[in-house]
């Protein structure tokens, strides 16, 4: 575009923007992977040795791309595409991978096993029998190929292989499920805190004085001795000890309940902000570290709401009697960042829900390995 064009319109630039966001990226992968297979399915339906039951699974490879390539056209969606879609498209796009693979005779899929064979060990356990099978049969391509003798599998066990690549397909999709179920319960339970933590915030200026967040330390002796009432937002230097319940309720501002969880929403982002050093990021499309990251602030919030009713209660001995609003809100920083201690668990859990997905592997293609010299 040139200084003159004009500009596209808003709503372009918003659709431009939504297709941009998200899952966009890998969408694009999928889309050429989608072409490339296209290409080798017609490649392969060119040649002159195809039978009919080898048509028909090449022509089942193609219906599988459509429904692919339909999962993830951002014209007929109404949202955006995000991990869901590209999971869906990525199983389309294996099972017309799948097909293919069974109508290649022999000699064109030996040159694919190097690939076939990594898939198998990067996403199916050691005890699956499946694998062993599979790995035994590595050693053997492996022993030909340093003889440089002709590999020769048997169409039994080349199936085999096709069979155990599609059992770890099976478990890839398996492990994104997971990091798909574990973001979105991660996501509904930060919305839940959130909720919670504005209905605490709006019942207590609804009610101030129900559940007074103020404390009541022991006033100076020049002030005549007694007791004072030590709010968040407001004190009241000298009550009476026979109204000391009275007293402190009028004391209480609608604002305490709020500042409070102002003060811990903001340590828990600074936590957040600090966590962001262990993340290293992730390939895949559920933004398991950005949800985990949000999950803090509601929690801090709330956290620093319950420490101050522990020690307010007594549950602290020594702890009970904070004797200025700043000690009020230094406790609140203490508190709100102590969500550490209990998201650190969901932090563990989401990095090893990351480490299971073991993220994409590049598809077997032919001619990528070239078929061993022979004597």
């Amino acid at each position: 575009m040139n200084e003159h064009s004009p500009r596209p319109p808003f709503a372009a630039r918003f659709h431009e923007w939504r297709r941009e966001r998200g899952s966009w990226t890998l969408c694009e992968q999928l889309r050429s992977n989608a072409r490339e297979l296209e290409s080798l399915i017609e490649a392969r339906e060119a040649s002159t040795e195809i039978s009919a039951e080898h048509a028909r699974l090449l022509q089942s490879a193609r219906d599988e791309l459509r429904q692919a390539r339909a999962v993830i056209d951002f014209g007929t969606h109404r949202r955006s595409p995000r991990a869901s879609h590209v999971t869906a498209a990525q199983l389309h796009i294996n099972s017309g991978l799948s097909l293919w693979l069974r109508t290649l005779p022999a000699r064109e899929l030996e040159p694919c096993l190097p690939g076939m064979f990594a898939i198998v060990r990067r996403h199916l356990s050691a005890e699956d029998e499946r694998r062993t099978a599979v790995e035994r049969i590595a050693l053997e391509v492996r022993a030909a190929q340093e003889a440089s003798r002709d590999i020769g599998l048997a169409p039994d066990r080349l199936m085999t292989i096709v069979e155990a690549l599609k059992a770890a397909w099976d478990a890839e999709l398996r492990e994104k499920l997971r990091a798909q179920s574990f973001a979105r319960l991660v996501r509904w339970i930060t919305a839940f805190l959130t909720g919670l933590a504005v209905a605490v915030a709006v019942i207590s200026m609804v009610w101030p004085r129900a559940v007074p967040l103020c404390f009541n330390p022991p006033a100076a002796p020049v002030l005549g001795g007694g007791f004072a009432a030590v709010c968040p937002t407001a004190s009241r230097e000298r009550i009476p000890q026979m109204g000391m319940v009275r007293a402190t309720a009028s004391t209480a501002g609608r604002g305490d309940y709020l500042a409070v969880e102002f003060i811990g929403l903001t340590a828990a982002s600074i936590a957040a902000a600090a966590a962001l050093r262990k993340v290293r990021g992730t390939s895949t499309a559920f933004g398991i570290p950005i949800a985990l990251a949000l999950l803090k602030l509601p929690t801090g919030a709330l956290t620093a709401v319950l420490g101050l009713l522990l020690m307010r209660g007594g549950f602290v001995p020594g702890l009970s009697a904070l004797d200025s609003p700043g000690q009020i809100i230094a406790w609140a920083v203490v508190f709100g960042y102590s969500q550490e201690l209990f998201t650190k668990f969901v932090d563990r859990q989401g990095q090893a829900v990351l480490a299971d997905v073991r993220g994409p592997v590049e598809p077997p293609r032919a001619a990528v390995v070239p078929r061993p010299a022979h004597p």
